[in-house]
């Protein structure tokens, strides 16, 4: 899943900035500097995501029989890759890999949950957009419920059982559709959806026929 939040953060971190021009000069370089890098390392990361059109993002994921290093091996690349991405959640299917395993961001700590099912599901509901890896720079408005109860395992294997509130109940509702090979372009209105799929589409390169 991806955090459209991001692209805000620094939008008002030099409202004060002339005060000081000779003094942080520099660090403003340093600084825009070090955006560019982020920038590039999100962009790599998105590259090694599997996108729309894959049909892997289409597969419903197999249940993990045996959690054990290879599948922490995993979990910890995509935990890394995430992060790179600039996400807050990212499922197996979206690196290829058909089990059902994501890792996701909850109130700042990095999780992994193994065969994972929501248990239970508020009945108030939040509507909310929501951007995705695997659609770049798609937004649409989902409809889901506010608070979920979400079962799995652990990556030591024990059995874990989370109640969540927004955004953490979003966050994993999203990426357990991943595992069931549904999108958020599914689970939209169908104007956003249509705008989304045209946004999607392969734009055509000028000068060639």
């Amino acid at each position: 899943m991806h955090d459209h939040d991001h692209e805000h953060d620094h939008e008002h971190e030099h409202d004060h900035e002339h005060e000081h021009d000779h003094d942080h000069g520099h660090d403003q370089g340093h600084e825009e500097e070090e955006e560019l890098e982020r920038e590039a390392r999100r962009l790599l990361a998105l590259a090694r995501i599997r996108q729309y059109g894959d049909p892997v993002l289409r597969l419903r994921a197999r249940e993990v029989e045996e959690v054990d290093d290879d599948l922490r091996r995993l979990a910890a690349r995509m935990t890394d890759l995430m992060h790179e991405a600039q996400g807050v959640g990212l499922a197996a299917t979206q690196v290829g890999v058909l089990r059902r395993l994501f890792v996701f961001v909850d109130d700042g700590e990095n999780r992994a949950l193994v065969n994972p099912a929501i248990t239970a599901r508020s009945e108030t509901t939040e509507l909310d957009e929501e951007g995705c890896l695997s659609l770049r720079d798609v937004l649409v408005p989902v409809e889901r419920p506010s608070a979920v109860t979400i079962a799995g395992l652990d990556l030591d294997g024990s059995r874990v059982e989370l109640e969540l509130q927004l955004p953490s109940a979003r966050i994993v509702q999203h990426e357990l559709d991943h595992l069931d090979g549904v999108l958020i372009i599914d689970r939209t209105d169908p104007e956003s959806r249509r705008a989304a799929l045209a946004q999607l589409r392969p734009q055509p390169v000028l000068g060639t026929r």
